[in-house]
């Protein structure tokens, strides 16, 4: 049982250090192009673009639509993506450990 607190203890605090750091960091981040974006810019067809399914999607932009302060606006849009890729990661976690748990022997009987 111990083993098993300090496991929860461990995620719990890195979950909020990941959460802190999302809304604290994640509004100093460089607005200049990077990646595919910088390249497309480079290669001289970034003009061709077209806005995706998802441009006016509530998180678009790294921001929460409605959220009219900047930089609150990107800190919290930074906590829901490390909560979500948490919950992602969580029940994909669950999900093999279910899956695990029906392809394992059952444990041996204690005969103590």
């Amino acid at each position: 049982m111990a083993r098993r607190r300090a496991i929860g203890a461990f995620v719990g605090i890195g979950l909020l250090v990941a959460t802190m750091l999302a809304f604290f960091v994640s509004p100093f981040a460089s607005s200049q192009p990077d990646g595919l974006e910088r390249v497309s810019i480079d290669a001289g067809f970034d003009k061709t673009a077209k806005a995706h399914a998802l441009a006016d999607g509530p998180l678009a932009d790294y921001a929460v639509r409605g959220v009219d302060q900047e930089r609150l606006s990107t800190g919290l849009s930074g906590i829901v993506g490390v909560v979500l890729c948490f919950a992602l990661g969580a029940g994909v976690f669950v999900a093999i450990r279910a899956v695990r748990s029906r392809q394992a022997p059952p444990p041996a009987p204690f005969s103590g």
